[in-house]
């Protein structure tokens, strides 16, 4: 993270940087920073499966469980953003972005479905904790939620927006 605010204050970029061996060896480094945090949470999530928390709620830990496996999931995609060198499938996805996110109206945009799934670690948590509390209900909003981050990856691979302006 400090690589990527140090990047983004000097107006450089930080991912797929290979403008020069230095930010080669540092996009690499984010690389590998990026996978030891990734299976660092996955390691957490095993502990949530395989642990005892009798002071959670069933429908919150089950949040938890299922927020932190489409997270891992969703992470690791990140691979295939890094495999091909660019988040556009398609073409070239920079300029004339969505407002804010600046997400490609034009081609396919692999950090959308990166973004939907990394957040569901804190999305099914907090919904389930202030509005489901029900592990069922908890279970479904799982489904739907991994459902809507594969429908935004399946989307960005065969190279269309998720929203499109002509």
């Amino acid at each position: 993270m400090f690589y990527i605010t140090f990047q983004a204050a000097r107006g450089q970029l930080s991912h797929y940087n290979v403008s020069s061996s230095l930010y080669t060896s540092l996009t690499a480094a984010m690389a590998f920073a990026a996978i030891a945090a990734t299976l660092y949470n996955g390691y957490i999530g095993i502990l949530f499966f395989t642990g005892e928390f009798p002071k959670l709620p069933n429908y919150y830990l089950w949040a938890i469980r299922l927020g932190i496996f489409l997270f891992v999931i969703f992470a690791f995609e990140g691979a295939i953003m890094g495999a091909n060198g660019s988040h556009s499938v398609g073409g070239s996805g920079d300029g004339d972005g969505l407002p804010l996110l600046n997400w490609s109206r034009k081609y396919g945009d692999l950090r959308i479905a990166h973004f939907v799934g990394m957040h569901a670690l804190q999305v099914l948590p907090l919904v389930a904790y202030y509005f489901l509390k029900d592990i069922k209900w908890v279970i479904v909003l799982g489904l739907v939620y991994g459902a809507l981050a594969l429908f935004c990856l399946v989307q960005a691979l065969n190279s269309k927006p998720l929203v499109s302006f002509s």
